[in-house]
């Protein structure tokens, strides 16, 4: 690349989905092939990859389901093999966060996709800049800012020397409601026409999003219809987790078992719930000896074990500080760093001045939050969803 080319890349940059996927499967736990595998022979997986017909893959389930670790690993698949330099498809992804204004917006799922095909195909950054020499770094600063984009997304998706190229969304209702509607036409749109393009997207089961993609997406692959084989990618999920645990707290065969028995019972198809539980499982003011006193506390299904999760912050010494610090966690528009968070909650110097106190609030705050390179962030948006929804309800009930 020239050197202007880079200065363009570099100013097209909003993030690097790779990063983003790397910081996804680690704070998951790492991605587990046997918890995905199960799609690459599911019949509609297979048309949708093997008939260049079939253009729109749209994955859908519930929260917790584990669409985006599913995402992961078929990013993975259909980038086995290929390198920077012997590349012989494109592979560009983007994993929408609602909980992170960079990357819950179309405008940033379509940088985030040129920017990925860009790197990988060199040539079609004459497009991006066509615009860009124009205006420089204003292009992505102004009203225009989307036009412009799906332009230049539109010529590189019609350039006839595009390779064959995958496109891949994670998390479509984590886009903002407002920019929604132009995301869905978008995907719609583009995955009609152009035969070397296909499409795989995910999302909750959304009426807007069923409506939105319903004449595209001639492939559908929902995890509740496919449950029989959910279930099993959770069983391995928990054998997982549990050997793990095992490990860490030197649990005998038959704790060892009840763990697992429970995990298994009352899971629900639900990969979170699983991940939530060790959570609390593996902290060391758990003992091995109170292992099953303590599984009993956790109830089946997320809201469930949110509310108890709630119940507990509540009961605590601290309860003020972590309802304040979940308040604030949940209506900024970015993940605020541990510096930040001691500027909205009104906490002691000794806790605000010292970063391991401030770290120890955090796990304090149940397992709503977690903390990554010193940033407050939800374990799941599933997570904020329950608090503002209690909120909401609380707030209805005392003006009703």
């Amino acid at each position: 690349m020239s050197e202007k080319d880079q200065e363009c890349l570099k100013h097209l940059r909003l993030t690097d989905p790779r990063d983003d996927k790397v910081r996804i499967e680690r704070t998951k736990g790492g991605l587990l092939q046997d918890s995905y595998r199960w799609v690459l022979n599911n019949a509609d997986f297979q048309q949708w990859r093997d008939d260049s017909q079939h253009r729109l893959l749209w994955i859908k389930g519930d929260p917790g389901k584990g669409k985006t670790m599913l995402l992961c690993g078929i990013i993975n698949e259909l980038d086995q093999g290929n390198t920077a330099n012997a590349r012989h498809c494109n592979v560009a992804y983007f994993f929408c966060q609602a909980t992170d204004s960079r990357i819950n917006n179309v405008t940033a799922v379509l940088r985030g996709l040129i920017y990925l095909l860009s790197d990988q195909q060199p040539s079609i950054l004459l497009y991006v800049r066509s615009e860009y020499d124009r205006v420089g770094e204003g292009l992505y600063k102004d009203a225009n800012t989307w036009d412009a984009l799906s332009r230049i997304f539109t010529n590189i998706l019609r350039d006839p020397s595009l390779r064959t190229t995958y496109l891949v969304i994670d998390a479509l209702d984590e886009c903002v409601k407002t920019d929604l509607p132009q995301l869905l036409d978008l995907i719609a749109q583009q995955s009609s026409s152009g035969c070397r393009v296909k499409w795989i997207v995910s999302s909750r089961n959304w009426p807007q999003i069923e409506e939105g993609l319903e004449k595209a997406a001639d492939k559908v692959v929902s995890l509740e219809l496919n449950a029989e084989s959910v279930a099993a990618a959770v069983n391995t999920f928990i054998l997982h987790k549990v050997d793990d645990l095992a490990r860490r707290k030197k649990y005998d065969p038959r704790t060892k078992k009840t763990v697992q028995d429970y995990l298994c019972s009352n899971a629900q198809d639900t990969f979170l719930w699983v991940a939530l539980v060790c959570q609390v499982l593996a902290g060391p003011e758990v003992k091995k000896w109170r292992t099953k006193e303590m599984l009993r506390k956790f109830p089946s299904g997320l809201d469930s074990l949110y509310t108890r999760m709630m119940e507990q912050i509540i009961q605590s010494d601290d309860a003020d500080l972590c309802r304040q610090i979940l308040a604030v966690s949940s209506i900024v528009r970015r993940p605020i760093s541990l510096q930040e968070l001691t500027t909205l909650v009104e906490m002691s110097d000794d806790i605000s001045y010292d970063p391991q106190s401030l770290e120890e609030l955090i796990g304090l705050c149940g397992s709503f939050l977690t903390l990554r390179d010193q940033t407050v962030y939800f374990v799941h948006q599933s997570a904020k969803d329950f608090l503002l929804g209690n909120a909401s309800d609380k707030a209805g009930n005392q003006a009703s």
